[in-house]
Parts: C-alpha cells; sequence; structure tokens
C-alpha cells in the first residue's frame, strides 16, 4: 500500500472514531471485517498515536481556528486536522509541506473546498508557530 493510499485510510478510521466510541483496536477490528482493511505499520502508528494525542491536537485546532469552537468544525476536517498535526508532530521524515498538501487532498476528495482552504490556513498557522 503506497503512503497516500495509507494516509487517507488512516483519516477514514480518525473519521469513524468521531462518531463511535469504540476503542481504537475495536474500530480496526471492525475495519477489518467490514472492508478487508489490513492496516500496515503507518496506520496503526497514525490512528492509535493521534487519539494518544487527541487532547494535544485538539487543543492546537482550537487555538488556531480563530472564531470557530472545535464542536463547529465539520466532522470531515476536524479528522483530516488530526491527521495532519499528528503527522506534522510526530512524523519528522514526513515533509511538511507533503503532510499539509495531502491534508488538502484528502479534503479537496472528501469534503468541500471550503473546508480545504480551513484546514490549509490552520496547518499554515500551526506550523508558523512551531
Amino acid at each position: 500500500m503506497t503512503r497516500k493510499l495509507a494516509r487517507e485510510e488512516a483519516f477514514i478510521l480518525i473519521f469513524e472514531k468521531i462518531f463511535n466510541k469504540d476503542s481504537v483496536e475495536q474500530i480496526i477490528e471492525l475495519a477489518n471485517e467490514a472492508r478487508d482493511l489490513k492496516p500496515d505499520d503507518y496506520i496503526k502508528q497514525v490512528f492509535f498515536g493521534v487519539y494518544e494525542n487527541v487532547e494535544l491536537i485538539d487543543e492546537l485546532i482550537s487555538k488556531n481556528a480563530v472564531g470557530w469552537k472545535i464542536e463547529r468544525i465539520s466532522k470531515t476536517a476536524l479528522a483530516v486536522l488530526r491527521l495532519a498535526i499528528y503527522e506534522i508532530k510526530f512524523f519528522e521524515e514526513i515533509p511538511v509541506s507533503v503532510s499539509i498538501n495531502e491534508a488538502v487532498e484528502i479534503c479537496k476528495k472528501y469534503a468541500t473546498k471550503e473546508d480545504a482552504s480551513f484546514v490549509n490556513g490552520i496547518l499554515a498557522t500551526i506550523v508558523k508557530e512551531a
């Protein structure tokens, strides 16, 4: 599986977790049963990592989403932001520009252009502050 496809699968798992109170282990198990997902190391690391650090990640989102409460952010944009921020903060081997670009592309595919612009702006602000 390419990194791009793995990133998209990680996004889908993160998105599913927003709506599901099951544990991350159970969500991966359900994804395996429902769509035969065989998560690679990247998918597992990102999915588990996002939810191990969700408070820190959401704090960064809240701090940089001026005028927006996290509850008002579309669930798709929220999942993309969580994924991209995790990559930016915890995957030094992935260039920041790649994380941002891929996040915007996922947003364009699964959400709207407005969401993609919103995500791009939030991530750019977070990167500038780092």
